[in-house]
């Protein structure tokens, strides 16, 4: 068999590889702790699922629009007017099975041969994947500790050439809990605004901030016609598995991105988009209450991490992640995170899982229970005590 070329610049999610080792350790009685996966370890709140439910007894079983569902996608350009402050209506929004078509559908759709896409990095890896896949190149954009796991803004504008097509940007961030200023974005906006590019505003972790407001590219003016947003459901509402995002862009994209749609999946599933609608609309406690609990936790982890001699964490503002820095220890980022499972049976993911600028680092989940936060803590103190150099 032959592949075509593209799939050798295809990459993968290492955090689903480190899963599969954790849980082949697991399978032979260790007592593994899994800080490697992105998924809240919360039940989908019972409001969701009944509307699920009850949507399946009224047949929602059938196909549907490439776009969405047209309740839905009203539904998601109400929630996307209010919470960004702008005006959107359903023609902008396309629902997608995942957040992952809205990186896979507008990277096609916008880039190609000769053309460049600026991402974070360290940053979700999907972003470099796919801006390979394209036959795009992909320019990355540090992320520094010293400024929050956020970007020079000077630093990204040099980046910017003729051939930039799309850049790319992701705050609150993963894999780092980093968020973009609000000045950041303006300046952004202002540089970028008379160009002839757009911006992907990867917005999914949006509703878990613990410090300050994400804010959006799109409430600057002129940004709106030139960005797309990428939010869903998995984190929010703890629905990884019900595979539904959606994309916020101008209307005549909106009919491409569609096009892809019908072209790779058909639609989304209609009884998920009947739930997505109560998930928007209906009673958000069950959302509130896990981002309290995710607070809890970030300042549980980033104090044991801060008390770990050759290790040091900045204080995440969003998502569920930290990155400490494990510089001090004198191992790279892969012989950390292999070492760490294999000898203390804690699951992490290498900072360079996300890209070349995240060595010297690692990514912890605190998607777990702080029964096992504790466990996890106390293994990798050991460890790295035994590791550390002096």
């Amino acid at each position: 068999m032959k592949l075509a070329d593209r799939m050798s610049r295809l990459g993968t999610e290492t955090a689903f590889e480190v899963l599969v080792r954790a849980k082949a350790l697991a399978a032979k009685g260790h007592d593994v702790v899994h800080l490697e996966i992105g998924e809240p370890d919360f039940d989908t709140p019972n409001n969701i699922k009944e509307a699920a439910v009850k949507a399946l007894r009224d047949n929602w079983t059938h196909y549907g629009p490439s776009a969405g569902q047209p309740l839905l996608r009203e539904t998601i350009a109400e929630y996307i007017s209010k919470t960004r402050n702008i005006k959107v209506d359903a023609s902008n929004v396309v629902v997608v099975p995942g957040g992952k078509p809205i990186i896979f559908f507008p990277i096609l759709a916008l880039a190609g041969d000769g053309d460049e896409v600026i991402y974070p990095n360290p940053g979700f890896p999907i972003y470099e994947s796919m801006i390979n896949f394209s036959g795009a190149k992909a320019v990355p954009i540090p992320l520094r500790e010293d400024r929050d796991f956020a970007f020079d803004v000077n630093e990204l504008i040099g980046k910017i050439n003729d051939r930039t097509r799309l850049i790319i940007l992701n705050s609150p961030q993963n894999p780092t809990g980093g968020m973009l200023p609000r000045e950041d974005l303006k300046a952004i906006a202002e540089a970028v605004r008379d160009r002839n590019l757009m911006i992907l505003s990867d917005e999914i972790y949006s509703r878990i901030v613990f410090e300050g407001k994400a804010e959006s590219i799109t409430q600057f003016p002129g940004m709106l016609e030139k960005t797309i947003i990428l939010d869903g459901f998995s984190k929010t509402y703890a629905m990884t598995g019900w595979r539904m995002g959606y994309g916020v862009m101008p209307a005549e994209l909106a009919t491409q991105i569609a096009k892809l749609q019908t072209n790779a999946t058909s639609c989304t599933a209609s009884f998920t988009q009947i739930a997505g609608v109560e998930a928007l609309r209906g009673d958000q406690s069950g959302a509130e209450k896990m981002v309290a609990e995710f607070r809890r936790r970030r300042d549980f982890i980033v104090k044991r991490l801060n008390q770990i001699e050759g290790l040091s964490c900045r204080m995440p503002k969003g998502a569920f992640y930290v990155f400490p820095n494990i510089k001090k220890t004198g191992m790279k980022s892969k012989e950390f995170e292999e070492k760490l499972l294999n000898e203390a049976f804690v699951a992490s993911l290498a900072g360079t899982s996300f890209g070349a600028y995240g060595e010297g680092y690692v990514r912890f989940s605190y998607a777990n229970s702080m029964e096992n936060l504790a466990k996890a803590m106390d293994r990798v103190e050991q460890f790295v005590a035994k590791k550390v150099l002096v």
